[in-house]
């Protein structure tokens, strides 16, 4: 028979450490569209070329994204998953298309980082 477990006692008058969290955490929707954000990053080739995009001055064409080690439909199929995501647009030019990163995109990552290394 196994005997129970006991929570080491608490001094009287301690209390949680402080934290930076919200008390009720992030709301669903918030969780679901930081949620993708994180997926679409998670991909290292969607990592490399939102790298490349967001490292150029101003806008990329996709002719400049130059190897990432997939075949160019593979990296259409990432670019499209990084427009739906919302952190890059992109603006066809004749048969070019030109990539920018979304501003502030990555801003809402920054709380969750923010609270990640708060503990």
């Amino acid at each position: 028979m196994s005997s129970p477990v006991l929570a080491a006692p608490v001094a009287a008058g301690a209390a949680c450490a402080p934290s930076c969290r919200p008390a009720e955490g992030l709301a669903v929707a918030e969780a679901e569209r930081l949620a993708g954000l994180l997926k679409a990053l998670a991909d290292p080739v969607r990592l490399r070329l939102y790298s490349r995009i967001a490292d150029a001055d101003g806008e990329t064409c996709v002719c400049d994204l130059g190897d990432v080690g997939v075949s160019q439909p593979t990296v259409s199929h990432h670019l499209r998953k990084l427009r739906e995501a919302g952190l890059i647009e992109s603006e066809r030019r004749g048969t070019w298309v030109y990539y920018r990163p979304v501003q502030d995109a990555l801003a809402p990552l920054g709380h969750v980082v923010h609270w990640a290394s708060a503990d």
